[in-house]
């Protein structure tokens, strides 16, 4: 184990040693008035951009300039295949089959989309649990869930927080919940990394209380994807959510990300909310009636 020691040489030597030093000149970094960049701590909220995305983005413009609706085919990146090109690399990050991953929306309303499907309540089974304090959209999202589906949220909404004077939330006091509360609640919905603390959370032990008692356990992994390793497909959580503006340095703006574990790919018996990117590709341009859904997160 390596041992820390309080100083300017020893800080010194750690960058000189780490063999990751060079990814900060890929990277534009702020400035402080007098020239010196900015030590940035921000990364929680929105990571530095990335010095190839100005060419990147240029490239993509040209092509909708210079070919317009055929660039969704003809581009040298074709539009219409983005969510396939970005599988491999978006699973890699979760740990996940490119087959559980989508690209799409915004982490709200993935969120959303996610809860139509997996958030099933019914008068005895109707709870939803999240960590205190949740991300505050996070919280408004489940709110209104709940209400849409007639219950409200203060008998329907658990929440689970630090003891007193503690920062952290113990696992032995989200296992007495989840034990206690298990067949009232329909869905376990916590972060991978609170957004406030940092506190890391163990999702495989999560989702194996969780499952153990019939709840759908699903994540926020806003905090965590690019920050911490990802194991969601062995870990078997049913569904999880992210943006891309945070550790993956997509940029404001940016499109989140969802995964659906492949034991619910062929979910035809569920509620969903579909549309044009959802359906089956080979025959989405036929512009038939009929709804052809993706196999898998898709």
């Amino acid at each position: 184990m390596m041992r820390f020691e309080r100083g300017l040489d020893f800080a010194r030597a750690q960058d000189a040693a780490d063999p990751l030093a060079a990814f900060r000149d890929r990277f534009a970094i702020p400035r402080r008035p007098d020239g010196t960049d900015v030590i940035y701590l921000c990364g929680n909220s929105l990571g530095l951009q990335p010095t190839a995305a100005v060419s990147l983005v240029r490239e993509e413009l040209e092509a909708w300039g210079a070919m317009a609706v055929s660039a969704h085919f003809a581009a040298e990146r074709p539009w219409v295949s983005y969510a396939d090109r970005l599988a491999p690399a978006t699973a890699a990050l979760v740990g996940a089959h490119p087959s559980e991953v989508v690209t799409m929306n915004t982490l709200t309303v993935n969120l959303h989309f996610m809860m139509v499907s997996f958030y099933r309540p019914t008068p005895d089974r109707r709870k939803v649990l999240i960590e205190q304090p949740a991300f505050p959209s996070d919280r408004y999202a489940v709110e209104s869930q709940i209400r849409f589906h007639g219950f409200d949220p203060a008998d329907s909404l658990i929440e689970v927080g630090p003891r007193p004077n503690e920062s952290t939330i113990r696992m032995e006091d989200l296992e007495t919940c989840i034990c206690a509360e298990g067949s009232t609640i329909a869905l376990v919905l916590l972060p991978g990394v609170n957004y406030y603390t940092g506190q890391v959370f163990d999702m495989a032990a999560v989702t194996r209380l969780g499952q153990a008692q019939g709840c759908v356990v699903g994540f926020d992994v806003a905090h965590a994807v690019g920050n911490i390793p990802l194991r969601l497909h062995d870990w078997n959580s049913d569904f999880a959510v992210w943006c891309s503006y945070k550790y993956l340095n997509g940029g404001p703006g940016a499109v989140g990300g969802c995964f659906v574990h492949e034991r619910h790919r062929d979910w035809v018996d569920k509620p969903r909310l579909a549309g044009w990117w959802g359906h089956d590709q080979a025959s989405r341009f036929q512009m038939g009636p009929d709804f052809i859904p993706i196999s898998g997160a898709g």
